[in-house]
């Protein structure tokens, strides 16, 4: 927990709520990086998907992410880092995923029309898009896959895992590292980047 670190504070805000992440920066001061990771997707035939299911798809994979990096932003005081958490969706279409693609490609035009307004600062903006990740939220794709077609739990893993070329899931541990790198020296010119976590995966 953040709370656990030294010379660490924590505040708690809903994302979903844009006077709570105003709140939120307004308490946090200045600020010099901020990654932005809300997300959550829903698998569905086109046909099947209605309004409500795409209008929150992007509510939290996209505008909830835009709110985080302007709020983050106004409190950017000189050198700063936006890196958003987004997904191989990001680049490529998943059938039954299409509010969750069209999401998630929203994330590569903010990321380069924000990079190129602020370039001349010494901030960037970069998206990290890792492929299906060893945690909750692909738990969920995975016991979808088990009630819909009625494969066992290491069959349907397998079945995610088989999108990465390496025939693994991603990590978590490999997105924060990407992050580290963005934040650390060298990394200057890494500006307006959707960068793929995912083995090989295109």
């Amino acid at each position: 927990m953040a709370s656990s670190l030294k010379n660490t504070s924590t505040v708690v805000a809903d994302v979903a709520s844009e006077a709570n992440v105003k709140a939120m920066f307004a308490a946090s001061g200045p600020v010099d990086t901020v990654i932005a990771n809300a997300g959550a997707s829903t698998s569905a035939p086109f046909g099947r998907t209605s309004s409500e299911d795409w209008n929150a798809m992007l509510a939290v994979n996209l505008t909830f992410i835009f709110m985080t990096l302007r709020d983050g932003l106004s409190q950017m005081q000189g050198w700063g880092r936006l890196i958003s958490v987004a997904s191989t969706a990001t680049l490529k279409g998943y059938g039954y995923a299409a509010p969750y693609a069209a999401a998630k490609h929203g994330f590569v035009g903010l990321t380069r029309s924000l990079a190129l307004e602020i370039a001349k600062k010494s901030i960037t903006v970069n998206a990290l898009c890792p492929g299906f990740l060893d945690m909750e939220m692909t738990g969920r794709s995975i016991q979808d896959i088990i009630d819909k077609t009625g494969k066992s739990r290491e069959d349907a893993v397998k079945a995610l895992a088989s999108y990465n070329p390496q025939g693994r899931l991603i990590q978590p541990r490999e997105i924060s590292n990407a992050a580290l790198w963005l934040c650390g020296d060298g990394s200057d010119g890494i500006n307006g980047q959707a960068i793929s976590i995912a083995g090989g995966e295109v």
